[in-house]
């Protein structure tokens, strides 16, 4: 199995973090696309079918998996495992991560709401802070809470965004008045990353580049959540790519 795969898998499935990918040095490439099919395969299983036993029986066999891949065992024969075990292999990527990033998951197969807004920032600290923090980490940096602060920021960004989807699916997961101070919240912590440089992980960082922009047409327009207008067109989801890339920006 070889890395481009995941990254046709990624392609498919997860356009931001395709770009992103795709301004890192090839070698960073080989590792960072293992990840973000991991996050597309545990993503996209609890909705493959309506039944809840078989959605965990499909989260458990990521589960297995890694606990395969840790105890060094031969990969499963599978597109995504066997890059993945090579990728945490050589770059020694924390596994904690990546089973909280599962473990989320099984919020997505009960589908039942939200109570309070701690419980949802659980949910997406786990989530996309869980990527972002072994992305960043796999790209040889340790600034894992700076890593967490921005996938939690881009995490709800995704989560505004997919309201229209899973509203379409029946789960109405939680309260929208609570947005306005999730939205806040979340653009503080993203003025308080202002400045700091990923260095060598700032195509992983990069992936969350749209979540400002995002943050804010949810809160000059709260209706735009629901409407499914907070996304931008892709000529400019492209175009603040290319100028955070000419830049060096994330």
């Amino acid at each position: 199995m070889t890395v481009q795969a995941c990254a046709e898998i990624v392609e498919r499935g997860d356009p931001d973090r395709l770009l992103a990918a795709m301004t890192a040095p090839v070698s960073d490439r080989e590792v960072l696309f293992p990840l973000y099919a991991f996050n597309l395969e545990i993503a996209r299983a609890p909705w493959l079918t309506q039944e809840p036993l078989i959605a965990e029986m499909r989260l458990q066999f990521w589960r297995d998996a890694l606990d395969e891949i840790e105890q060094g065992q031969q990969p499963r024969a599978h597109e995504v495992v066997e890059p993945l075990a090579a990728a945490i292999h050589g770059r020694a990527i924390p596994l904690a991560p990546l089973r909280g990033m599962i473990d989320a998951r099984r919020a997505d197969i009960a589908r039942e709401p939200f109570v309070a807004p701690a419980d949802l920032w659980d949910y997406i600290n786990a989530g996309a802070g869980g990527l972002m923090f072994a992305s960043v980490a796999a790209l040889g940096r340790t600034d894992g809470a700076q890593a967490r602060v921005l996938g939690r920021v881009q995490g709800l960004a995704a989560w505004l965004e997919a309201q229209p989807e899973l509203e379409a699916h029946g789960w109405r997961a939680f309260d929208p008045a609570f947005y306005p101070e999730m939205i806040d919240m979340a653009l503080d912590e993203l003025a308080s990353l202002k400045g700091h440089d990923f260095g060598a992980a700032t195509p992983a960082a990069r992936a969350a580049s749209r979540a400002g922009a995002i943050l804010k047409r949810a809160k000059a327009d709260p209706a735009a959540i629901t409407e499914g207008r907070v996304s931008e067109s892709e000529f400019v989801r492209r175009g603040r790519f290319l100028w955070k890339t000419l830049r060096g920006r994330w």
